[in-house]
């Protein structure tokens, strides 16, 4: 059943005890050394504080937040590593996680060796990892190094045999915390191939991540974690967007904190976006041009945009790093600008852009909404969002 839940957090609470000695002399302060019977002072940390959700079969769900939020100690609990302090967990069907790649690894052993003894840990026979072995060194890119051992690898290869191993597990849910921060690009394109299969499969999922564009692409919905409570839940692409308003710099002066449509930390924000031409009717496509200036040096920036209706939906968006376009070593004063090239797929209506320039860790320097609109004007009105131009042809048998 679509509807059914795999997952339900109810009012889970997460505490950790910090035992701490009691100084009281200055030598005790620098040396360290305490008395038989020096009393302890215990701290509380609240790692989790009331957590209420519910996951449905077939959903990718993503659960966001700064470090130090919580989130990575609530997918610790859903994999069962650590157990809630109140509240009550239920989860439905063989879970795996991708938290810690590589646990159960002897580095004295070599990649070969390893594979195997890994796969017995998932629960493969021999035999099973026999027919599986090629699949696994291919993804993995390591077949010069399989008769290596593990510790003359580096993180990136140990990352890259372990996440090649962990996806051969046969799960209903699959937990995902920030794996591809490690690793080359083609090892990345991987990775996000893989969601897209995990996606289409209707596998469920719960991501944890930083990279916002992520978190749209693949998440249906997302949880918003911040000081170790549940700040909000709904549509991924909301979530993404509440959670980056949320590095909104407010030392730094610029129109960006007052403007309800416009924020971000102001590092780099556009100067000019325009749409060419302004009323669409019988031409191809449209052309969208915008202008930014940098207020100080960045190593890389990703430009992107939203095209809205009149509604507010999105019909469709795109960034520099989706089309493979590189912005780097940009110094403070730089401007770029940009063409962007869109189809006239559009149904007649009225349309907004809004672009974004966005940092590599997820900090938005400029989100500016409705920063320019176009208008389609089509003599065939279809009852659809989009309404590219599509030729019949009767074709005679």
């Amino acid at each position: 059943m679509e509807d059914e839940i795999v997952i339900r957090v109810e009012n889970v609470s997460k505490d950790f005890i910090l035992p701490h000695d009691k100084v009281t002399t200055v030598k005790g302060l620098f040396t360290g050394i305490s008395k038989v019977g020096q009393k302890k002072i215990k701290e509380k940390q609240h790692a989790l504080k009331d957590i209420s959700f519910e996951i449905k079969k077939g959903e990718f769900f993503g659960i966001v937040g700064r470090n130090g939020s919580g989130k990575s100690t609530l997918l610790k609990i859903l994999a069962g590593i650590y157990q809630p302090t109140r509240g009550k967990l239920y989860t439905q069907g063989k879970l795996v996680p991708f938290i810690e790649l590589g646990v159960g690894f002897n580095l004295e052993l070599t990649g070969r060796e390893n594979v195997y003894l890994n796969g017995a840990m998932l629960g493969f026979s021999e035999k099973e990892i026999d027919k599986m072995y090629d699949d696994i060194v291919s993804f993995a890119e390591l077949k010069r190094f399989m008769g290596q051992k593990l510790k003359n690898y580096s993180s990136g290869m140990q990352v890259r045999l372990a996440f090649s191993m962990a996806i051969r597990a046969n799960a209903d849910i699959l937990l995902i915390d920030e794996v591809l921060a490690v690793g080359d690009e083609d090892f990345q394109r991987k990775c996000f191939d893989y969601f897209r299969k995990l996606k289409k499969d209707k596998k469920t999922v719960i991501f944890v991540s930083h990279d916002m564009n992520s978190v749209r692409e693949y998440c249906d919905r997302a949880a918003f974690i911040e000081d170790s409570k549940l700040v909000t839940i709904g549509p991924a692409n909301e979530v993404a967007k509440q959670y980056s308003r949320m590095f909104i710099d407010e030392t730094t002066n610029n129109t960006s904190k007052t403007s309800e449509t416009r924020w971000g930390n102001g590092m780099m924000m556009y100067t000019s976006v325009m749409a060419q031409p302004e009323v669409l009717s019988d031409q191809s496509h449209i052309e969208i041009y915008t202008t930014s200036k940098a207020k100080q040096n960045l190593d890389e920036i990703m430009l992107g945009f939203v095209i809205k209706d009149s509604a507010g939906q999105n019909i469709l968006g795109t960034n520099s790093q989706l089309e493979r376009q590189k912005f780097i070593d940009i110094k403070k004063g730089d401007e770029i600008t940009v063409k962007w090239t869109v189809p006239n797929i559009f149904s007649d209506g009225n349309y907004q852009i809004d672009p974004a320039i966005v940092l590599f860790d997820g900090q938005v320097c400029d989100w500016w909404e409705d920063a320019a609109t176009f208008t389609v004007a089509k003599e065939d009105h279809a009852p659809y969002i989009v309404a590219p131009k599509i030729n019949l042809i009767k074709l005679d048998k």
